[in-house]
């Protein structure tokens, strides 16, 4: 079991990893003091595949608790689905002290972090997080968020969970698409920070898709202390250190809009991204031909597209517009000069942007 914290000063919290710890998870929670009354977001799946268990967990450590059931799909991170688990959080909550504990993967995630944030102008919520994207991203970082149809996550706030409980055993269940899609946000990790990371993943392809405990401790683990580093430092994006992360999801954020959030998931979206923004780093002159090859063999290892296909640039460009990463008419990219090199550009002309979209489809 690993741990990686996130300082913020009084709201600093824990990042627990590892395989077979859900059963230490009530005494983490009683050190918080953060309540008794557990109330727990997430979907129909996790709620039949493991809620007993994690409901036994709560219970033998005198916590009461109740689940929330929301869609497993991007439709539920929006006002009216928040407005209902708000209504229903609001009548678990007489005459007791609640919290939420978000219980599944990036959704879920944000949902239920956007919801801690509003109610009652903020209450207390843990993430639980069962994809390996969610463990190594979404749940770290307190971005909470729903979306609107002009684009992703346009309606949020940063707020900070109590605690992060990253149990790799959830992991063994996802499919292998799933955990490509967690991959995705894996080697972005590794592009913008971590050489040795870049190249341990060249070489542990088959032990991640066979769940290797061993090997996705070491992952999950090295992506949590990149990111916890980056928002201790950084975490409303003041100084820019933390816009780093978003390697690749400008255009990613644009390709799931585009479609509407169908047929790419959001590591998939993310990948095509990264492939736009090399084509970017390169057009620039930031990088040669041969590091764009070998990211790009790097991504394809892992089952990612390279390729898009069912939606044309003008959609594209036309979800680009509405991404938060635009001030007034100022564009802002992340690219890169090498592994673990990145670089922030701004007002990058139309026509590339165009170019490179137009390279990936």
């Amino acid at each position: 079991m690993r741990k990686v914290t996130v300082n913020l000063g009084k709201r600093s919290y824990d990042i627990i990893i590892g395989s077979s710890i859900l059963k230490k998870l009530g005494p983490y929670l009683l050190k918080l003091n953060i309540g008794l009354d557990a109330y727990i977001i997430t979907n129909s799946l996790l709620k039949d595949k493991y809620g007993a268990i994690l409901s036994s967990v709560l219970l033998r450590n005198g916590f009461n608790c109740r689940f929330k059931i929301v869609l497993d799909s991007e439709k539920s991170k929006s006002l009216g689905s928040a407005g209902c688990v708000i209504n229903d959080l609001a009548k678990f909550d007489r005459k007791r002290k609640v919290f939420i504990i978000a219980f599944g993967g990036g959704v879920v995630g944000d949902l239920a972090g956007f919801i801690a944030s509003v109610y009652k102008r903020g209450i207390p919520y843990v993430q639980i997080p069962t994809t390996l994207l969610a463990q190594v991203d979404s749940a770290i970082g307190g971005k909470t968020a729903v979306d609107l149809d002009l684009g992703k996550n346009l309606i949020g706030a940063f707020y900070q969970p109590n605690l992060v409980f990253s149990e790799i055993n959830f992991l063994k269940s996802l499919d292998k698409r799933q955990v490509a899609s967690g991959m995705a946000e894996i080697i972005k990790y590794a592009i913008i920070k971590d050489n040795s990371l870049f190249c341990y993943l060249e070489k542990k392809q088959k032990d991640v898709f066979n769940a290797d405990p061993v090997v996705l401790e070491r992952i999950i683990s090295s992506c949590s202390g990149i990111k916890a580093a980056i928002v201790s430092r950084d975490e409303k994006e003041a100084s820019g250190l933390r816009t780093i992360l978003n390697f690749g999801h400008t255009i990613g954020h644009a390709i799931e809009s585009a479609c509407a959030y169908k047929n790419y998931n959001h590591g998939e979206a993310v990948s095509l991204g990264m492939i736009a923004a090399l084509d970017l780093s390169c057009k620039l002159g930031f990088i040669e031909n041969s590091l764009v090859l070998r990211i790009k063999n790097l991504i394809k290892l892992y089952g990612l597209p390279v390729k898009l296909k069912g939606v044309s640039v003008d959609k594209i460009i036309s979800a680009y517009y509405h991404d938060k990463k635009f001030t007034g008419k100022q564009n802002k990219l992340v690219l890169i000069r090498g592994i673990a090199k990145p670089v922030i550009v701004k007002n990058v002309a139309l026509n590339l942007i165009k170019e490179a979209a137009s390279e990936i489809i």
